[in-house]
Formats: structure tokens, C-alpha cells, sequence
């Protein structure tokens, strides 16, 4: 029997939240709720969920302080969940980590494929990039998923970033996002194309969105003098290889 992948659903509304968790069982997905941000660091910890569903107006700490706690700890994919749909809200929450946000009141089958999509986009792996020298970097699997620059390697397979031989913390779609621009050195993608190659079809949400994961990779990794993660302004971005 395949193991049922475990969502945590936040709310302090218990109505909505276990009308979320019958949509959910229903598509075989284990699920726990808590009403508070408490509670939520804290069953984070033991229950160990594969996603995140997150409301933002919750009772002592609210949902933008636990999305923030629960980046020091883990890359699990969070969904933020708000009757907030000013972009200033939806900016902020994609800003401090959030893979998604979805506005209130939502369809029941939209929640659902967003959720899917989430946990699909997390799974799953891009092309491998071809090494042009066909040399493994040591400690990296033959099979493994990566790409390397120097000062610079991006492994998909274990999603990890090493930046500067040290390990850099970062979410699942910024990593995504650099190994997807890196695997294409000096190609230009628009912010649309971006949106529909690495959020997916099901994303209802606008091109800010790249530009808020960009900047927080910026904040990360710095150029090179080898590379660079490039604005092209007014079209979109590139990962540019100088020499």
C-alpha cells in the first residue's frame, strides 16, 4: 500500500478547516488539523507533513511568523491561505517563503490541484543538464541531477545549493527556478514563460511572482565573476556566463 503523503492544515476557523480535510482524505492524503501558530510549529516538528496549508489571521502568532519559524527548519512546501488578496499580502507571503497562496473563499477542486501541483513541482525533477566534461563533482551520485559553476553547484536530485563551499538554504521553486535558468546558460525566458514552465498551468497568480523569488535568490548567492543572474529588462531574466 503506497504511503498517503501528510498535509498540515492551519485554521482556526474548524469549519473550513475540516471541510479542507474531507476534500483532501478524499483524494488519499493523510491530514491534521490546529487552529493556532503554537501549535503549528510544534505539530510541525512531530507530524512531519509533506505540505503545508497555512491561514494568515490566526490567534497569537499568525500565519506570516510561522511561515518565517518554519523556514529556519525545513524547505516543505506552504500553501498560504487568506480572504487578503490585495498583491502588497501575496507579495509578502511568496517574500518569507510561501510556495502558494490561495485566496478566500476558494473552490474545493481548485485547493485540491493546487495542492498537487505543490507537491508535484517539490517531487519532481528537471532535465538533468549535461556536464560538457562528463566529470562528476566528487560527492554527487553518477545519476544525480545538477548543475556547476564555479563558486556555484545546484543539485536537483537532493535539492540542495552550494554556494562558496558552503550549503545554502533555499526553497523548493527558488531552487527550481536557479537550476531551471542555470541548466540554460545565456537563454532568455520572459516572466510568463517562467510562471507556466515551473508553477504549471494550475497557477493563477501574476509575473510578480518571479520577481520575488529572483530577489530572494539574490539576497543568497552573489555574481560571479564566471556568472551572473541577469535582468533583461522589460522581457525577463537570464543566467548569464561571461568569458
Amino acid at each position: 500500500m503506497a504511503i498517503k503523503q501528510k498535509i498540515l492544515i492551519v485554521d482556526d476557523d474548524l469549519n473550513i478547516a475540516e471541510l479542507i480535510s474531507l476534500y483532501l482524505t478524499k483524494e488519499c492524503f493523510e491530514t491534521l488539523i490546529v487552529e493556532d501558530g503554537e501549535a503549528a510549529i510544534e505539530k510541525f516538528k512531530s507530524f512531519s507533513p509533506d505540505l503545508i496549508l497555512l491561514d494568515l489571521m490566526l490567534p497569537g502568532i499568525d500565519g506570516y511568523e510561522v511561515c518565517r519559524e518554519i523556514r529556519k527548519l525545513s524547505t516543505v512546501p506552504i500553501i498560504m491561505l487568506s480572504a487578503k488578496g490585495e498583491i502588497f499580502d501575496k507579495v509578502l507571503g511568496l517574500e518569507l517563503g510561501a510556495d502558494d497562496y490561495i485566496i478566500k473563499p476558494f473552490d474545493s477542486k481548485e485547493l485540491v490541484a493546487r495542492v498537487k501541483a505543490v507537491l508535484r513541482r517539490y517531487k519532481s525533477a528537471a532535465p538533468a543538464a549535461a556536464d560538457a566534461s562528463g566529470i562528476t563533482p566528487a560527492g554527487i551520485a553518477p545519476q544525480s541531477e545538477y548543475v556547476e559553476y564555479p563558486d556555484l553547484l545546484i543539485n536537483l536530485t537532493n535539492y540542495s545549493v552550494t554556494y562558496k563551499g558552503k550549503n545554502i538554504d533555499m526553497p523548493p521553486k527558488e531552487l527550481e527556478l536557479l537550476y531551471f535558468l542555470a541548466s540554460s546558460p545565456n537563454q532568455v525566458f520572459t516572466r510568463e514563460q517562467l510562471l507556466d514552465r515551473l508553477w504549471g498551468y494550475e497557477y493563477v497568480g501574476d509575473t510578480r511572482t518571479v520577481d520575488v523569488h529572483i530577489k530572494r535568490i539574490r539576497e543568497k548567492i552573489s555574481d560571479n565573476d564566471a556568472w551572473a543572474l541577469s535582468t533583461v529588462w522589460g522581457i525577463g531574466y537570464k543566467f548569464e556566463t561571461k568569458g
